[in-house]
């Protein structure tokens, strides 16, 4: 029944909010933003805590405030994802002003293959969007598989409306395409700024070891593609912005293990740099940090709905 419920209320989401003129889509996203914040619930009490990370020295009120303006960014998030689909080609290629984005357009033309590596600020959706449309450059990306299965499928269906190859995040099969995609001078977006598999790459992110995906450089070291970090973010006008920061290099020596946490370091480094600046469209509101991980006393009688 819950499996169901989600997926009903994601559907009516693309069905319904895709309709609505944009100034009541952006009014609605803020009044349920501002509701769900109120409540305190789970979600919003962690985002708080992360951003306790982000910004150490914010008293409470500051922190309350970064949380609410943060909910805010997470449903202009959902409330533009959901029009997305209805937008004009030509809405799309103005919807985003991005600095540097030679690295990209070098990389792209020098045909050896690019990996773009985000972290979960503001909406990469509308940036892949973005790059299909504006830059005319299709491109493979991968999904977490959601439960129920329709909820994935829509998910798919919605991204690849877009113009996105989308493959399923499980096993080894994604990662060989994803390096044939490479070779071939494709280019690869992966939001990359959590994994809590046991193949996670531990990083210095704001002070505290968390664990980011090997994926990005591991693709780059094995193919000899670009890698570039990417960070997003709001401000007040309706056009995200965003910025593509240099290359990260693979080191001359070392392992292929000391190669790849340096740069998945490098990767935590530039994303951190964008997050501190952008705190309010950081959309993690989940658990990242090692630290925030450790069972505690009560973990047995804990829902298993929590956020984690």
């Amino acid at each position: 029944m819950k499996d169901r419920l989600t997926d009903g209320l994601y559907g009516l989401g693309w069905s319904t909010v895709k309709k609505l003129p944009e100034p009541v889509a952006e009014r609605l996203g803020r009044t349920i933003a501002d509701t769900v914040w109120k409540r305190r619930g789970k979600g919003v009490l962690r985002l708080e805590s992360n951003l306790a990370r982000v910004v150490p020295d914010a008293s409470p009120q500051r922190l309350a405030e970064l949380s609410k303006a943060g909910m805010r960014s997470y449903l202009r998030y959902w409330m533009e994802s959901f029009r997305l689909p209805s937008w004009s080609r030509e809405r799309i290629a103005d919807g985003i002003d991005v600095k540097d984005v030679h690295h990209l357009t070098d990389g792209l033309a020098a045909g050896k293959g690019v990996v773009l590596a985000l972290p979960h600020l503001g909406n990469w959706d509308l940036a892949g969007a973005w790059v299909t449309t504006k830059l005319e450059t299709p491109f493979t990306t991968v999904a977490e598989r959601l439960k129920p299965e329709t909820l994935y499928d829509r998910f798919v269906a919605y991204r690849e409306s877009l113009g996105m190859e989308v493959l399923p995040h499980e096993g080894g099969a994604a990662f060989g395409t994803l390096a044939r995609r490479l070779r071939a001078g494709g280019l690869v977006c992966l939001v990359a700024d959590r994994d809590l598999s046991a193949s996670g790459v531990p990083v210095k992110f704001f002070g505290d070891t968390a664990r980011m995906p090997a994926g990005p450089a591991l693709l780059a070291q094995q193919t000899g593609a670009l890698l570039l970090p990417v960070t997003l973010w709001y401000d007040e006008s309706p056009v995200m912005k965003g910025r593509v920061h240099p290359p990260v290099e693979v080191p001359e020596t070392g392992t292929r293990i000391e190669k790849t946490s340096a740069m998945t370091q490098a990767l935590a480094d530039a994303f951190a740099t964008g997050i501190a600046d952008h705190p309010e469209d950081w959309h993690m509101l989940q658990r990242l940090w090692l630290a925030d991980l450790e069972p505690r006393p009560d973990a047995a009688t804990r829902r298993a709905g929590e956020p984690s």
